[in-house]
Order: structure tokens, then sequence, then C-alpha cells
């Protein structure tokens, strides 16, 4: 568990957040995705490479404007969502917007997505994807991922990629996510989980937090916050072949050897 409080978790993520969108990530230290290697949740290489090594395909890049698919992330929660036309969508952390743009080609005309990032610089980034992509389904609002900015009931399904483990209080996230959805909605994430305790030298490094391991919860806490918060049919698939992608990220480090990818699925109930 890191020393750092939820201010300085914050201003962490939120500056290396806000680099990666204006392309400022710091010289030297910048990959080809335009984003530091322990400054944000990705992998090394072109962003088209990374997308394609956390199970996006070749068509969902194609169909995306330039500058929406930023390399971030640490799965496809799209995938795992099952999405239906109609459906209203919400992405925590939504970043350039890729994940939203391929949730709302599966709602289609009739569906709506909801993009929620606390960084000004993504939701300006992803305002201007959207209107390279005249999706007109999908909106993009500023905002804390703990303290939506959506209704009570009013949303379908959840998903996220990669964004929940940067959250000060997940607890919090957990509870507002079950808040938003109706009775029978679904929450659909890929992120980053702990399968070890995280040493302190890890857990307080920002760039680590930043780099969505070193805040990462554990699977046991996560499944407990979830179940508290009234979900149920609760799954943690972890991926183990991830840890490969992880150390990549933060070459050196030894994150790979505490931390993960995995799909997470819950439901709200339905009465």
């Amino acid at each position: 568990m890191t020393d750092l409080n939820a201010d300085e978790i914050r201003d962490a993520v939120r500056d290396a957040y806000a680099k990666v969108a204006t392309g400022d990530a710091g010289a030297g230290a910048e990959t080809a995705s335009g984003c530091s290697s322990q400054g944000a949740c990705c992998s090394p290489g072109a962003p088209a490479d990374s997308a394609l090594a956390m199970g996006y395909d070749a068509a969902d890049l194609e169909a995306m404007a330039d500058g929406a698919n930023m390399g971030l992330g640490c799965g496809n929660p799209v995938a795992i969502a099952s999405l239906a036309p109609g459906e209203t969508v919400v992405d925590l952390g939504s970043g350039g917007g890729f994940d939203c743009f391929l949730a709302a080609r599966q709602v289609g005309e009739t569906g709506r997505v909801i993009g929620v990032d606390m960084t000004p610089e993504m939701i300006a980034k992803a305002r201007a994807n959207t209107a390279k992509m005249d999706a007109g389904n999908v909106e993009f609002r500023l905002g804390e991922i703990e303290h939506l900015p959506v209704a009570d009931a009013s949303v379908d399904v959840i998903i996220s990629n990669c964004v929940i483990n940067l959250a000060p209080d997940k607890r919090a996230v957990l509870r507002d996510a079950f808040r938003v959805l109706r009775p029978g909605g679904r929450l659909m994430v890929s992120d980053v989980v702990a399968t070890a305790p995280i040493p302190k030298a890890l857990a307080n490094d920002p760039a680590l937090i930043a780099g969505c391991m070193g805040n990462a919860a554990q699977i046991d806490d996560l499944r407990a916050w979830l179940t508290e918060a009234g979900f149920t049919d609760v799954t943690i698939d972890v991926k183990e072949e991830s840890r490969r992608m992880i150390a990549d990220w933060a070459p050196g480090s030894g994150a790979e050897g505490y931390t993960a990818s995995a799909d997470i699925r819950a439901v709200r109930p339905a009465m």
C-alpha cells in the first residue's frame, strides 16, 4: 500500500496523462506511442502494436480517427462487454476515446456512450476525436470516477481499461459504478491487479502509480469491495501472459512479479 495521500496520487496521475494527451511525455523516456514506459499504462512501441497486443484487431484500428488510439490500456473491455444496440455505456477514464468509439459502433444510433476522465487535456483530445469520427452518440464529461457525473440507474454497462487501479479510493469507484448502473446492469473492466503484496518501493513511486502498477489493488480486496457495493456474479480472471507486457512498461522494476492484467466482471442484481 502506498504512503502517498489521495491528492498526491491524483496529481501524479493527472500530470502523467496530461503529458500523454499533449504529446509531452518527456524527452528520453518517450516511446513511439507518445507515452513514457513508466508514465502511463501503455506498452512501448507504436499505438497500433500496443492495441493488437491487448486484444484489439486490425478492423478496430482501421475504424478509428488518427489520435483516438493512444496505445494506453491493458486489455480490451469492449470485447468482453457483449454490448447490444440501444444500450447506454459509460467508460471510466476514457482517455482519447478509443474504447468509447468502439462501443458506439456496437450500441448503434439508438445507444449512447459517455466517457468520463479527470484530465482536461484528455477530454479536449477526445472531443476533437469525436468531431473527426462524427460520432453523434458519444459524449465526454470531465469528472473523477469516484464521483461520476452520471445520473442514478441510467446506465446499462460500465467499461474501463486500466484506470480503476489509478484511483485513490477504489471502493468509492465501485460504489458509484453500482449507483449509476440500472438493475441488471453490468460492469466489464480490464485492469491491472496485484497478485502479491506490492513492495513499498514500488507502491510509493509516483511514476509506477501513474503507470498502473504501484497502486493496483489486491484481488481479494477487489472482490470484497465489489460484493460490499452490491454486485453479484463477480469474476476476476487474471491473464498471466500479461506479465511480459508489464515487464516492458517498467523494465528492471520487477513489477511483473506482483501485478498482472485481469478481466473483471460483475452485475448489479435485477431486483
